[in-house]
């Protein structure tokens, strides 16, 4: 199995399929040279194991390929115009494409015209790339570096610079940019932030800004370096309703930070075994995951964040629940934590106290310390656990079914009975059903 050199300096040997070297080997001998492309190879410089397989191959036509794939499993010509051949084998699926060079015909990103050309030199074929670190290549089977626009030297620097002056015929790249500074902990070239100040997203879906958007928020990195090349680009500007928390941007950075590890931490407790059951490991699901991160960048904002996710989502329970979050974070006090029946009204809001619990650890400690509440954000946690309001919402003791046993009729008395049982329950007068029933039962 061939290995490389990290930039660490470090010897690194990368999962790669031994049916993929075959097929690379079966390439070479018929002509043919084929290379790793983009992401694998930026991860597998830096250590990191990646299982996205993209082959470029060069040098011999679709005509000559496609009967080397078929060996190996069952081809697919995704899309002629594109030139990608899909290699769907038993546990393992390989995309195979060849160079291609592509011109900007029209608006939006499908304004494209792309001419596959087997005969192009890999510095040509990666002239189309965003940037510098995904415009290299590892010549299988032996994995020889090709770098022709200096993205090794880039990565060792820690700078995100673009390719060439095709860059701006996708926007969309601004954002890729502001993702990537946050996932690989890169800063943005001067040229690069001037370039992409002259581009506009305009032209872009909300699915696809959206996408990008999590990727920056939810994908393990440093947020807030993605948020430094979101404001040297100055997209705060296309962005009005991304405010600073309280108005400092480098606050909001630390927010996202925090929010960052806190998420990672609670995605370690499930690995190690955290049982759903135990309040203080419950791992978050995936709409909770991205309420999380979503409200944490719209700290500063609660009263525009309605305005922001509606340009860039559909996604109905962020656009519901993130400003639900929001305006409960905003109105905290510090007096809740002894007040059971806020606690408990709170949590009926939310649906559970754990997100709100989790944007107050988020939040830089220096504003509790300023009011004398440095250890407020563990006080809330435990209130909130020790009344079981963490993971979900009181539920009332009293029901339909019980009060028909009891002789109520269906109707508004006993919707109005139910309500006013759940209002003492959640003041802490009606603590179990028995205490609910008995209430009804005094009152027919």
């Amino acid at each position: 199995m061939p290995t490389i050199m990290t930039l660490a300096g470090k010897t690194f040997e990368p999962d790669l399929p031994n049916r993929l070297l075959s097929i690379a080997t079966e390439i070479r001998n018929a002509g043919g040279r084929a290379f790793l492309v983009g992401g694998w190879v930026r991860d597998a410089l830096l250590g990191r194991t990646c299982r996205d397989y993209d082959v470029e191959v060069y040098d011999l036509t679709q005509d000559e390929l496609v009967p080397i794939l078929k060996k190996y499993g069952r081809t697919n010509l995704v899309g002629k115009a594109f030139g990608v051949i899909h290699l769907a084998m038993k546990g393992l699926s390989l995309d195979f494409s060849f160079p291609r060079t592509e011109s900007k015909v029209g608006y939006g990103h499908r304004g494209f015209v792309v001419h596959t050309d087997e005969k192009l030199s890999f510095k040509e074929a990666a002239l189309r790339r965003d940037f510098t670190i995904n415009a290299m290549g590892m010549e299988l089977p032996e994995l020889t570096l090709c770098d022709p626009y200096g993205g090794i030297d880039d990565l060792k620097k820690g700078l995100l610079r673009h390719v060439g002056p095709a860059f701006v015929e996708d926007s969309l790249r601004i954002l890729r940019g502001v993702q990537f500074a946050s996932r690989f902990a890169l800063r943005l070239a001067p040229e690069t932030i001037e370039l992409c100040r002259t581009l506009s997203l305009e032209d872009l879906s909300i699915e696809r800004l959206f996408e990008e958007f999590k990727k920056w928020l939810l994908k393990p990195g440093k947020p807030s370096l993605g948020l430094r090349a979101f404001l040297d680009i100055k997209l705060n500007e296309f962005f009005p309703e991304v405010l600073p928390l309280r108005g400092s941007w480098e606050d909001l950075g630390e927010m996202l930070d925090n929010m960052e590890s806190l998420r990672r931490n609670f995605a370690n407790a499930e690995a190690a075994g955290g049982a759903v059951g135990d309040a203080e490991c419950a791992p978050l699901s995936d709409d909770q995951v991205m309420e999380f991160a979503f409200a944490a960048f719209l700290s500063g904002s609660p009263k525009t964040s309605l305005k922001f996710l509606e340009r860039i989502t559909n996604e109905s329970h962020l656009v519901k629940n993130v400003p639900l979050l929001l305006d409960a974070y905003c109105g905290l006090d510090f007096a809740i934590v002894d007040d059971a029946p806020a606690l408990r009204r709170m949590a009926v809001k939310l649906g559970g106290l754990k997100l709100l619990c989790l944007l107050v650890k988020a939040t830089p400690r220096k504003y509790y310390a300023a009011a004398g509440e440095s250890e407020f954000p563990e006080k809330l946690w435990q209130a909130a656990a020790s009344l079981d309001l963490l993971n979900a919402a009181p539920q009332p003791f009293l029901m339909g079914k019980m009060l028909m046993d009891l002789g109520f009729k269906p109707g508004k008395q006993m919707g109005e009975t139910i309500k006013q049982s759940f209002e003492l329950q959640l003041d802490g007068k009606i603590k179990n059903a028995e205490e609910a029933i008995a209430w009804a039962r005094s009152r027919t």
